[in-house]
């Protein structure tokens, strides 16, 4: 097998082998793996890029690809893969692979976009998959549109397409649990072709989930809004989480924060910085449903690590809007001299800097992850967004998907905050996008305001 070289950042998820029929078998355990495209050829190696497995490799990202050196067999241009898993009483699992501009014998097959996309989970209550959010645009076999749906084409007398293969299942009991496993696009060579003898076949973006709750873990220890802990009027806990110990991992218990880790952070030539210090994982989640969030979709992006990992200030700026909310727990605002706003949220506890009106210096540790609002019994993470200055006028939903922005800066470089994609409100009442480079805010009204309420943003910034 040859495994072409790809840049992979290591960090989080384990693999378990996925049945072809739903359940997992009883002796699967919790994991995750993803390629983004195999070439099998009879005879030769087998040409594997972007192969991920848990805990080994954790994501890839690839620039562009082409086999032979001509591209004329498989070309593809930017793509990238990443895998999560979480083990425990309530397991968690995603696994996502992402390929653009596909071109496949010359252009004979050609596709703008492909996406692979699983998610499992399993616990004592529930366990159950998710494949709806893997989809194929733009995709057309010897000139004729596929469509988008899941698909079995034929390829004149040599070969066969299939688009969008999936298999899922889950049990509820012994013990619980659920898979997922998504083919985005293949190819069966049946005769000579292109270059490729019959019995050849090419693959692009494969991603399998598992999730197996093993009940027999230790009981996670009461979080910050446990329902037994002293609470104030309006619901909050009575006092904030004490912050680790300097090592990263320890767990958090009550109390003030004292003192905070000594850590280093890598600065781009800008003077961002990655938002988690050390190891840390990430997919590509933004826009995402959620029922339960204004808008009803995901604003931002979820990097998961070990609890009590310290969280860093992204670039110097200032403080802001610090406290407890249901949806999203221990959170903060933090803006940067150009007017972005960066959002945290779910912490464990923060750290002596965060303090209302406090100005801070890229890399300072702000708090801690966590799992508190409506992240409580999940996978410890930082829900992390990024609210350019340009787009202050349309208030919380003024934001970018943040996927190639945390890539850069994990690779210490600098990318445009126009690099993320951008839902705008359409409709009655929408608003259009100001000028770039144009600050809208008013420091005085912002402080006191929830970023999670629709709308409190643009009052603010209209006073």
């Amino acid at each position: 097998m040859i495994r072409l070289g790809v840049a992979i950042a290591a960090v989080l998820v384990g693999s378990a082998t996925l049945a072809a029929a739903a359940p997992p078998p009883r002796s699967a355990t919790t994991g995750a793996s993803a390629f983004l495209m195999r070439i099998s050829i009879p005879g030769q190696d087998t040409v594997l890029l972007g192969d991920l497995e848990w805990p080994t490799s954790t994501t890839a990202d690839v620039q562009s690809f082409q086999y032979p050196a001509d591209g004329s067999i498989v070309s593809i241009g930017r793509s990238r893969a990443a895998v999560f898993a979480s083990p425990g009483a309530a397991a968690a699992t995603q696994s996502f692979a992402e390929a653009i501009v596909v071109s496949l014998f010359n252009g004979e097959i050609a596709a703008g976009k492909i996406t692979a996309s699983v998610s499992a989970g399993a616990s004592a209550r529930s366990a159950g998959a998710e494949t709806k959010a893997s989809e194929v645009q733009g995709l057309r076999a010897l000139g004729r549109d596929i469509g988008s749906a899941a698909a079995n084409v034929s390829l004149d007398d040599w070969g066969t397409l299939t688009v969008l293969s999936s298999d899922s299942g889950s049990r509820k009991a012994g013990p619980p649990g659920a898979q997922a496993s998504v083919t985005a696009v293949r190819v069966r060579v049946n005769a000579e072709h292109g270059g490729l003898p019959a019995g050849s076949e090419i693959v692009i973006g494969n991603v399998q989930a598992t999730s197996v709750a093993n009940l027999s873990a230790p009981p996670r220890p009461p979080s910050s809004n446990d329902p037994d802990r002293p609470t104030t009027s309006d619901g909050r806990p009575d006092r904030l989480p004490r912050a680790p110990e300097p090592d990263v991992g320890a767990e958090v218990a009550g109390g003030p924060v004292k003192v905070a880790p000594e850590v280093g952070a890598k600065l781009s030539s800008g003077g961002y910085v990655f938002p988690v210090y050390g190891t840390a994982s990430f997919g590509d989640s933004f826009g995402a449903p959620r029922p339960n969030i204004p808008g009803g979709w995901h604003h931002g992006e979820d990097i998961f690590a070990t609890a009590g990992t310290p969280l860093l200030a992204v670039a110097d700026g200032t403080l802001h809007t610090i406290g407890f909310t249901k949806i999203g727990g221990y959170r903060l605002w933090l803006r940067d001299t150009q007017g972005n706003e960066f959002y945290y949220a779910h912490l464990s506890a923060y750290s002596p800097l965060a303090v209302e009106g406090r100005s801070v210096q890229a890399g300072d540790v702000l708090g801690f992850v966590g799992d508190t609002g409506d992240a409580e019994g999940g996978s410890p993470h930082v829900h992390f967004e990024i609210h350019p200055a340009a787009m202050a006028g349309l208030g919380y939903d003024g934001v970018v998907a943040p996927y190639s922005i945390l890539l850069a800066w994990r690779r210490a470089d600098d990318i445009s905050f126009s690099a993320g994609r951008i839902f705008v409100p359409t409709g009655p009442g929408s608003v259009t996008l100001p000028p770039p480079g144009a600050v809208l805010l008013e420091a005085d009204d912002i402080a006191s305001t929830s970023g999670l309420v629709p709308g409190a943003l643009e009052k603010a910034l209209t006073r």
